[in-house]
């Protein structure tokens, strides 16, 4: 499998040495960086070319690492269903840099983008619908950026006592959280709150 994904990164490089960065292969997956302004011409050649058929694109995400200067990884995960092969695009960008939209070439990744903007802030150029999906209106910040706080931000949800919509501060500590790592069908070995009435 690993020589056959060498083969893969070779022939995407020659054919598209304009997009493809540099590839390897870690893993048992193929790797490839590239360069920011030609990933949907890369997506498309991915699609469309007869040795690579990557036509189902299964996820985009982004990574954020703050102390690169371009501090952002946009990151594709595509399979081949006919070639029985997946494949990793990253795409390093800066914080005021727009990665363009592929949702021409898959409409699939109108979504994947959304969150991607809504979580990280990172936009792209040419998306029909660019708003956020996961936070609520009016929302400040990217919540999985590594320098977004973890207090000074409000909640709002549903009070079912007082019939209204209420807005709390969030505060979410860290400190007191308790992972067991037991497993679920062992059973615990002490226990647990509301146990105590079966004795």
């Amino acid at each position: 499998m690993t020589q056959a994904l060498k083969e893969l990164g070779s022939h995407i490089e020659a054919k598209r040495p304009d997009c493809v960065i540099g590839w390897d292969v870690s893993h048992g997956e193929l790797n490839v960086d590239v360069a920011a302004p030609n990933i949907r011409g890369l997506v498309d050649f991915l699609k469309t070319d007869a040795t690579c058929r990557f036509s189902t694109l299964i996820d985009i995400t982004g990574v954020d690492y703050p102390q690169r200067p371009k501090r952002f990884d946009v990151v594709y995960h595509f399979l081949s269903m006919y070639q029985n092969h997946r494949i990793r695009l990253r795409v390093a960008v800066r914080e005021d840099e727009m990665v363009p939209s592929i949702v021409s070439v898959h409409p699939s990744a109108n979504w994947f983008e959304r969150e991607v903007f809504d979580m990280f802030g990172i936009l792209f150029a040419g998306h029909p619908d660019l708003r956020r999906i996961l936070t609520d209106y009016g929302f400040r910040g990217y919540p999985l950026r590594k320098d977004f706080p973890t207090t000074g931000y409000t909640e709002v949800r549903y009070d079912e006592e007082q019939k209204r919509v209420v807005y709390e501060p969030v505060s979410l500590v860290q400190e007191y959280r308790q992972f067991d790592f037991m497993s679920p069908w062992e059973g615990a070995e002490y226990v647990l709150p509301g146990d105590e009435k079966k004795a």
